[in-house]
């Protein structure tokens, strides 16, 4: 470390802790939604997996991070306000979403949110849509890639699998499942779970306690730290989310969940390793939408899809609104961070 802690940075830092917490209570249940609602685990062993897993997919690179980091908007206009700011208008979204148990995406949330803070300092001209064109091109990914992936799986589970018992099924599947549950919480890791600690470790780099520069190293602490809180926000609040997705969208079996969990999974490393910021929400749930449609179109509460679907899409007007609204008020302010 280079610098020490000041006021504004600590209140920032604390901020980035909060909207990792609504990360954990509103995003990460993604990753274990299927496993705790088909009841292979239970949601204290899920979320120790989910942690444990997480924490691993954070450290095998940091593609992601940089592009949240740096590919949203110019260098010159993001300081601490602007941080501050982003993370208010996560916290009051995704805490309102998740209410009325709907699942937000904290990548889309953080994107928008980054995009208006730094609309409000240094208008169109501080943004880079360069990393905007990412962000749609993840949304192909979490979208198409998540309901083909669970569609082909579970398509490919009932041929393989049509003469074979019923229970023979629910106890190869149930074994099966564990494991998808942790492929699905590291490729969570390796996408979803980088980005806040990058945010985590840019307000270290503009607060000066951590060197700038072309290489934005993650410290080991800043991953400890966050996949913690993550966790704690898991266990706090993530059940609402769990029952959205894995009992109130459709009714799954292990295998359901196998194939929803792999097909997501697949979808997001893909996406991690090119630097991709996707949704888990978005994958996952169109994941196991596919999933769900094999079965028969009306196997899936299409009402629910409807309240996920709209939530989605509100998402970036107003993370970006509060974002634009919340750094706004603090220059008027004239805050001193």
């Amino acid at each position: 470390m280079i610098g020490e802690f000041t006021p504004g940075l600590l209140i920032v830092l604390g901020l980035v802790l909060a909207a990792e917490f609504v990360n954990g209570a509103t995003d990460a249940p993604n990753a274990i939604a299927t496993v705790v609602s088909t009841r292979v685990l239970s949601p204290i062993a899920a979320v120790m997996m989910a942690t444990l897993f997480n924490s691993i997919g954070v450290m095998s690179g940091t593609a992601v991070a940089v592009t949240i980091g740096k590919g949203f908007v110019q260098h010159q206009v993001i300081d601490l306000r602007t941080i501050a700011a982003a993370m208010v208008a996560i916290v009051l979204w995704s805490s309102l979403a998740w209410r009325y148990g709907l699942p937000t995406s904290e990548s889309h949330a953080l994107v928008a949110s980054l995009t208006g803070a730094g609309f409000a300092v240094g208008g169109v001209k501080a943004l880079l849509w360069s990393g905007w064109n990412k962000v749609l091109l993840g949304l192909l990914f979490s979208t198409f890639l998540g309901f083909g992936g669970g569609l082909m799986l579970i398509v490919a589970i009932y041929w393989v699998f049509r003469r074979a018992a019923p229970r023979t099924v629910k106890t190869v599947f149930g074994k099966l499942q564990v494991l998808s549950a942790a492929f699905m919480a590291f490729s969570h890791g390796s996408n979803d779970g980088q980005k806040f600690m990058g945010v985590f470790t840019l307000a270290l780099i503009v607060g000066g306690l951590l060197p700038g520069g072309k290489e934005f190293h993650v410290p080991w602490w800043v991953i400890l730290i966050c996949s913690i809180m993550m966790a704690i926000g898991t266990l706090a609040g993530g059940w609402r989310i769990v029952k959205t997705m894995g009992i109130r969208m459709v009714k799954l079996e292990p295998y359901h969940g196998f194939a929803a969990e792999t097909g997501a999974a697949a979808a997001i490393e893909i996406a991690s390793r090119l630097g991709i910021p996707v949704s888990t929400t978005h994958t996952i749930n169109t994941s196991i939408m596919g999933v769900g449609a094999a079965r028969k179109v009306s196997a899936v509460r299409w009402g629910v899809v409807r309240e996920v679907v709209s939530a989605w899409i509100l998402t970036f007007p107003a993370c970006a609104i509060i974002g634009w609204v919340v750094t706004f008020l603090m220059r008027g302010l004239d805050l001193k961070w």
